[in-house]
This record gives C-alpha cells, structure tokens and sequence, in this order.
C-alpha cells in the first residue's frame, strides 16, 4: 500500500535527536551513538515503529536501531516511539531511527556495528519471480546480515505470507543459517515476548495466522 505524503514527516525527523538522516556516514560508529555501550537489535522495515514502541521503553539495557526508507512511515515512528517513552517516563536514550534502502545497509553497517539480533516483521513478500531478490530474507540480503550479525547472533522474522515463509526458510539454510525455532501459527503456540505490530494487529483481525521463525547466524570464517 502506497504511503500518503506527510509534509510535516521531514522537518519532524530533522529536530529529532534520535534520528539519523545520512547514515552512511557512521558507518563504524553506531555504538558510540548510543550514551551506554550494550547490546544492540536492528529492525529492518521498521514502518510506523510499533515494534520500537513496544520493545525500546520495555528493554532499557538493549539499544535499538530503526531502519526504513520513507519519512512517510519513519515520521509516525517517531511520534509512536516518544509517545511510547513518555508513558513509561522515560527518554529515547536508547533508541535511533535511520532513512535507509536495506538494499544498501552495507554502505552504512559493517563489521565494527555488530548487532545481536535482527527483527524483519512482515515485509513486503514480492511474490513476483522477477522481484524476489527484492525481499528482505532473500540470500542477497542474508549475506550482507552476516556482516552485521554478531556470531551466533539472531534473526527473527515474522510474515502473514506463506509462500515467504516456505521460500524464507529455504534461503536460510542456503546461507548457513540454522532455524532453531519456527511456527505457522503464533499466537496460537503462544511464543513469550511477541510484540505486535501494526500489521500484525491487522492481518489477526482478519482471522491470518502468523508464521515466524528465529535462526541463528553461522560463525564467521
């Protein structure tokens, strides 16, 4: 679904002290950014950052990195994420949002910006053969994750698409990663610490089953 413009997204995410606009240019640097040195997840796609909202406040000794790449969703991320923080009476100290094509994430992450886990919830499935290199999970992109990717570290993926989900696990062993966990329904097999996001909360109610799956990233040779 096409994003309507949001005039205010852009001025909105210029202000905010949290928000990166050229990443590329801390490539190396990521941790510094943050004011406490620990762990750090990334999530790609990180839309209207439900997700963040959910898990930054909650997981103050985690820091978070955001990535997407319109300011028509990364501006209503913003607002979610402070809204979120104020509630919990916290600030955003540990949290960051980026403008970014994931197509790219080896111009702006590299192996000095380890991260412990990576979250892709519901990206866009491209079920046409010619796009399929497009997706997030596809064996392009997995080998620019191992770059970032802590060994042994974690990617959760979580889709409402089964054709993904079947083609997902498929690219993982391809690449060398090993799917500890996974399931085609979880909210029926109830998995602890699932965070809903925008979409998820959509596709429930329309009666979807989510697939997800946790894998570990191989070691680095």
């Amino acid at each position: 679904m096409r994003m309507r413009f949001k005039p205010w997204a852009r001025p909105e995410l210029e202000a905010c002290p949290f928000f990166i606009g050229r990443p590329e240019e801390y490539i190396g640097k990521w941790h510094s950014l943050f004011p406490r040195r620990q762990p750090v997840e990334l999530e790609l796609g990180c839309g209207k950052g439900f997700f963040l909202a959910g898990a930054a406040p909650a997981n103050p000794q985690v820091n978070y990195i955001g990535v997407d790449v319109k300011d028509a969703v990364l501006g209503p991320a913003k607002r979610n994420i402070e809204k979120a923080f104020e509630t919990a009476g916290r600030k955003p100290d540990n949290i960051i949002l980026t403008a970014l094509n994931i197509e790219r994430i080896a111009d702006a992450m590299g192996p000095r910006d380890t991260v412990r886990r990576i979250d892709i919830n519901f990206c866009n499935p491209w079920p046409k053969v010619r796009h399929r290199k497009r997706r997030l999970t596809y064996p392009t992109r997995l080998e620019d994750y191992k770059t970032i990717l802590e060994p042994g570290g974690e990617l959760f993926f979580k889709t409402d698409d089964d054709e993904l989900f079947a083609d997902t696990l498929g690219y993982l062993a391809q690449c060398g990663f090993a799917v500890t966990e996974k399931t085609y329904d979880l909210h029926g097999d109830n998995w602890p610490g699932n965070i809903l996001t925008e979409h998820e909360i959509m596709f429930l109610e329309k009666g979807v089953r989510i697939k997800a799956l946790k894998a570990i990233c191989p070691g680095k040779s």
